[in-house]
């Protein structure tokens, strides 16, 4: 008999065409059995032998998808801040506010500005698009009515929380807006001192009826203290003896109907301050004494400017200014005088001026005595004592009838020596016709309207403890030739 064929394996193999493994729709059912379930394939060529069965790889397993997460909205804005009314006429309604303090990641888109009448429950929209101006005007609106206002803050969260008016706002014309006219003098802060007083004028217009208020520091004032007297045109704070408690920033209000304007006054009651809480004597050396000082408790409702330093003998006690106006809280004070001891004291300054008293320090300064110690030397005391001298003497003189003469010398001695003057050797003495005179050692004789018998020796003669002196001279008293007239 023939041989059988031999057979053909590439020809098989060609037949055979890989296919897909089927995902199962059960997801119960593993890969390998949907694989086992499908039929085989349909083939006309004749079939080869069965061969061994070959080393199947395993099937990949598919992951399976997670739905997605929905995504997060963004955070809505915060409301508008500080809406208030800028304007109100008979016909519209102008508010305005500030941006919400938190605007979101995605920025702001816009505003809505909506209102409704009194006693009604629904808000109309007075824009039909997105506003992003912070100002805006409500139109035709009806003469005397009522309306609640709110602002609304769109981003891409949505709506915000309304920012409400706090009042109803009543649409009627208003003849003069409030306006307060502050005076420059109080626009910066306005100081006084402990025991002033406070009268301060504010004028201000507003019609009809202005509603004028004052608070202090938020609060209402105390009636005990201050007084308010207002008109129709003006507003008087009033405070009779300042005391530091009514320091404060004071807030004046005028109001008509919904349209209001402010003013903050800042007031500072001041008074001097008190002494440096305490002082010590740091360190002293040679001529010098180091100090500090601490800043004092009370400062007088204002800062401190500065410091004075003075300083005292033990010897004398009396308080001397070393420093002013200092503005450290450590000093060094020279120049002392070397064997004294010193006390040092400090006074506190402020804008009203000095402490009224001072922190003295424990400890004394004393500057001690370094070197060779001096000794005075012993001197012998001059002797001044000396005998009459005439250290000018006296002249021949000549004189006429009738006019008075004088006679003149200078002496010195000590002790001051005695005067004496003589004629023709006799004592002149308590003569009226004499007049004599002694006058730091220059001795005169005065001969009041002499004759032809005043003339002679005139001595002057001085002594004293130690001996005597004396000069003379001679005086000729002549007369007077009358010419004769016949001739």
């Amino acid at each position: 008999m023939p041989a059988k064929p031999a057979p053909i394996k590439k020809t098989a193999k060609k037949a055979e065409k890989p296919k897909k493994p089927v995902e199962p729709k059960d997801p119960a059912v593993p890969p390998e059995a949907a694989v086992a379930a499908a039929p085989p394939p349909a083939t006309t060529e004749p079939q080869a032998p069965p061969e061994a069965p070959a080393e199947t790889a395993p099937a990949e397993t598919v992951p399976v998808k997670e739905p997605p997460k929905a995504p997060t909205p963004p955070p809505q804005a915060g409301p508008p801040q500080d809406l208030a009314v800028d304007d109100v006429t008979e016909k519209s309604l102008t508010v305005k506010w500030k941006p919400p303090e938190n605007i979101g990641a995605s920025g702001l888109d816009g505003y809505i500005v909506e209102y409704c009448k009194e006693g009604a429950s629904e808000f109309v929209a007075a824009n039909t698009e997105l506003i992003t101006s912070n100002r805006f005007v409500i139109k035709d609106l009806a003469t005397g009515s009522l309306l609640n206002v709110r602002v609304v803050a769109v981003n891409a969260g949505g709506r915000s929380e309304p920012a409400k008016l706090p009042h109803v706002v009543p649409i009627q014309e208003v003849v003069d807006r409030p306006k307060i006219r502050l005076p420059r003098s109080l626009r910066a802060r306005y100081i006084k001192k402990v025991g002033d007083q406070i009268n301060l004028v504010i004028p201000f217009i507003g019609k009809p009826n202005p509603v004028i208020t004052w608070t202090k520091n938020g609060k209402p004032l105390d009636v005990k203290k201050v007084n308010v007297r207002n008109s129709a045109k003006d507003s008087i704070l009033f405070i009779r003896k300042a005391e530091t408690e009514d320091s404060g920033t004071y807030q004046m209000s005028v109001k008509v109907d919904s349209l209001e304007d402010k003013a903050d006054i800042e007031i500072q009651i001041v008074e001097l301050p008190g002494p440096p809480s305490s002082v010590k004597l740091v360190d002293t050396w040679g001529f010098n004494a180091a100090l500090e000082w601490t800043q004092p408790k009370y400062n007088g409702n204002t800062e401190i400017t500065g410091y004075t330093v003075q300083k005292a003998d033990k010897k004398t006690g009396e308080w001397f200014t070393v420093l002013e106006h200092f503005h450290r809280l450590n000093a060094t004070v020279s120049d002392l005088i070397m064997g004294n001891s010193y006390t040092f004291r400090v006074f506190s300054e402020n804008m009203v001026g000095r402490s009224e008293s001072a922190a003295v320090t424990k400890n004394v300064a004393t500057v001690q005595k370094t070197g060779i110690a001096y000794k005075l030397q012993e001197y012998k005391e001059h002797d001044f004592k000396e005998a009459p001298k005439f250290t000018a003497p006296l002249s021949d003189r000549a004189a006429t009838v009738g006019y008075t003469t004088r006679l003149l010398c200078a002496v010195r001695g000590s002790p001051k020596p005695k005067i004496e003057w003589m004629k023709n050797q006799m004592i002149i003495g308590d003569d009226p016709k004499f007049r004599q005179n002694s006058t730091l050692g220059v001795c005169s004789l005065e001969i009041r309207k002499p004759c032809s018998f005043d003339g002679g020796v005139y001595t002057c003669r001085a002594k004293n403890a130690l001996g005597e002196a004396a000069v003379a001279c001679k005086l000729e008293v002549k007369q007077v030739m009358i010419p004769d007239m016949k001739k």
